[in-house]
């Protein structure tokens, strides 16, 4: 099974020297550049799925992939580069580190596909085109977002500073400095770029290698893995002899995994006879990363496992918001949660601020717990300690946060966010 399989069915990708080792997310307005910005990085187009293409939007979280190299003969910012050698004086650059770019998508009626992406986020390159007003609605949203999940690192890249004028850019710079006044992004860099141009992207890595370390991670701990994507690999007309077990894409938070090992998925599949959800323990039948097939495969970056799962239940993203581990190691499956929730002051991601009412009890509310989302009935309300029940259970570990959207004006809105007791 090749990498171009397992990776993203449709596009071919450069081979990384070594896994990457830390997710940095895109976020922001639709059509402000996120993806080509990333693109501008990695030279990679990660909006991959073919609806995608056709509308020119990102629908999916993408991944794309780097190495960072600096020269120790080039004055920086230009001696930040994504090369082996250097572009400016050819000689051999020092690999800093390989990192994965998670491509959100930026369009109001997607944000549940932003907040999946955003949970498996070390830092975050909050993306705002130098040619509109800012905030546009889904910056606003995005970095609202950003800061309810409780990110911190962030770098602001000033995109299609191409298009406007030396005093436009400017004034843009003074309302981004602004808008993220007393938000998370308040001390976050602003490199004004041009991704089309691929203009100070060297000044955008140096940023990043600045803004964003690389977290520490226990790989001793028992693996546990988050399902973003989830896919069949097989091409129609296959024989049968031929055809590869479901793939499960995603990103460990901790441990490791290898290839043959046995792993349990929760909350699993739906038994037809009870209607409950059940665990389902298969094999590790292969491992992909950004640095191609691999033995064992630890935290940081996409990871693709190829399983001996029927590929019917792992294809068009069925498996999205599971989570992966050994037998017996996994968070319980719940279909009841409590929250202490915590509302914003006005629903965010529409053009006119909508004030939040409290939460009422009977009412329909959307969670996203870590890359799951699910509709939920609110059952109780205690002043700020909410109780509901989930349409659809997930397996979460207890004290995580989760992100409360409200539908308002046939839209769901972000309203606020709950701590998991």
């Amino acid at each position: 099974m090749s990498e171009q399989e397992l990776m993203a069915p449709s596009i071919p990708r450069p081979l990384l020297p070594r896994q990457p080792e830390v997710n940095i997310g895109s976020a922001g307005h639709v059509d402000h550049g996120k993806t080509t910005t990333v693109q501008a990085i990695t030279g990679v187009w990660a909006s991959a799925h073919s609806e995608e293409l056709k509308r020119g939007i990102t629908i999916k979280v993408g991944y794309a992939d780097a190495a960072f190299y600096k020269c120790s003969h080039t004055p920086i910012p230009a001696a930040y580069s994504t090369s082996p050698k250097c572009p400016v004086c050819g000689r051999d650059t020092k690999l800093l580190r390989a990192v994965s770019f998670v491509d959100c998508p930026g369009h109001e009626s997607l944000m549940t596909n932003m907040l999946a992406g955003a949970f498996l986020m070390d830092g975050a390159l909050l993306v705002i085109a130098a040619n509109e007003p800012v905030p546009k609605p889904q910056t606003r949203e995005h970095l609202q977002a950003l800061q309810m999940l409780g990110m911190k690192r962030i770098v602001i890249a000033q995109n299609k500073v191409d298009l406007v004028n030396d005093s436009e850019a400017t004034k843009n710079h003074a309302g981004i400095e602004k808008f993220v006044e007393g938000t998370v992004a308040e001390d976050a860099p602003i490199v004004p770029i041009s991704a089309q141009q691929r203009l100070n992207i060297d000044a955008l890595i140096e940023a990043l290698e600045e803004v964003v370390p690389t977290p520490k991670r226990d790989l001793g701990a028992n693996p546990l893995m988050y399902v973003v994507r989830s896919f069949d690999v097989n091409r129609p007309g296959a024989e049968i002899s031929a055809l590869s077990g479901g793939v499960l894409g995603g990103s460990l938070t901790r441990g490791e995994l290898h290839v043959g090992e046995e792993i349990e998925l929760r909350p699993g599949m739906v038994d037809e006879r009870s209607g409950k959800y059940l665990p389902v323990v298969t094999k590790v039948a292969s491992l992909q990363t950004g640095a191609g097939p691999a033995e064992k495969v630890g935290p940081g970056g996409l990871v693709a496992i190829g399983t001996h799962l029927d590929p019917t239940f792992t294809r068009g993203d069925q498996m999205v918001g599971s989570v992966i581990g050994r037998p017996g190691t996994l968070p319980e499956t719940l279909e009841h949660v409590t929250l202490d929730v915590t509302l914003l002051e006005t629903a965010v991601g529409s053009a006119e601020l909508v004030k939040v009412e409290k939460v009422k009890l009977g009412e329909m509310i959307r969670l996203n717990l870590g890359t799951a989302s699910t509709l939920a009935v609110v059952t109780s309300v205690r002043g700020e300690v909410v109780e509901v029940d989930l349409k659809k259970p997930v397996a979460i570990e207890m004290g995580m946060r989760a992100a409360i959207s409200r539908r308002i004006a046939e839209r769901w809105r972000l309203i606020g966010s709950g701590l998991l007791k």
